[in-house]
């Protein structure tokens, strides 16, 4: 094969399997422009029988979507945020300095790792309800931050790692505090590594569904993983609106990659050269 070609077809592919993670997208914006028994017709469609273009405005509309939405925002928001504040300091003293247990501190976060929200979603109850904490927003944020704070200190860990120590001596030598530093100098250098750790945190808990059903209550406070639920049920089947909620839902999580891409890149592929 020439070497002109090899550009040809490694562009072909990759068009290909772009192709393949884009096709569900499709189908669910094509099905969020169906009548809701157009949906459930067979044999399917590619193209809709009858296209119904107010099933986003019915959706907004309804009330219930945007108090779903704002849950979700609110509780993604808050466990990032949570995440990052204990994330940093913790990667940043396990990677910079030497300390008795601190293999076995990073052994233990480690751990935690291996245990699904669903193994653990009876003790959990048991814990909220004891704290009066069920059907509360700070029951979800406290959940989705500890089961993603392990990933956030590894990841920054091995950022805060990879900084040669002449950086940190030249540091101290200009009179800078630990604080300052880190505050200064790390964070600056670890960015790439910042960003990563928060997307995948936000991604994680906007996506969370079994705690979140477990834990709230009231219609109006649970996320929209809980709250598509209530399009389809064994009573009335509202396909359309469900395939509609969800193009919302992806939006801005869409956004929030397209904002941060670059970093995010850098993020993932940070290490690979030197």
């Amino acid at each position: 094969m020439s070497v002109t070609r090899r550009p040809r077809l490694a562009a072909l592919i990759g068009a290909l399997v772009a192709l393949g993670f884009l096709a569900p997208y499709v189908v669910m914006v094509l099905d969020s422009l169906r009548t809701s028994s157009d949906v459930k017709s067979t044999p399917p469609s590619f193209l809709p029988r009858e296209w119904q273009w107010d099933t986003y405005a019915t959706v907004l509309g309804d009330g219930r979507f945007p108090n779903w939405l704002i849950t979700s925002v609110l509780v993604a928001t808050g466990a990032t945020v949570l995440v990052i504040l204990i994330a940093i300091p913790a990667a940043f003293m396990t990677a910079r300095h030497a300390f008795p247990g601190r293999r076995a501190f990073l052994l233990v976060v480690l751990i935690t790792q291996m245990f699904a929200p669903t193994s653990l979603v009876v003790g959990l109850y048991r814990q909220f309800f004891q704290l009066n904490l069920i059907n509360t927003y700070a029951a979800l944020i406290l959940t989705n931050a500890a089961f993603n704070l392990a990933f956030a200190i590894w990841i920054l860990h091995g950022f805060f790692a990879s900084i040669p120590v002449e950086v940190e001596e030249a540091a101290n030598l200009d009179g800078v505090g630990r604080v300052g530093m880190l505050r200064r100098i790390m964070l600056p250098l670890t960015l790439p590594g910042l960003v990563t750790a928060t997307i995948f945190t936000f991604i994680a808990a906007w996506n969370e569904y079994v705690v979140a059903l477990t834990l709230m209550i009231d219609d109006e406070k649970k996320p929209l993983t809980v709250g598509f639920r209530t399009y389809v049920t064994g009573y009335e089947q509202h396909w359309d609106q469900l395939f509609a909620a969800s193009v919302l839902a992806v939006v801005p999580v869409v956004i929030l990659f397209a904002l941060i891409e670059k970093h995010l890149v850098g993020g993932l592929t940070a290490g690979s050269v030197k």
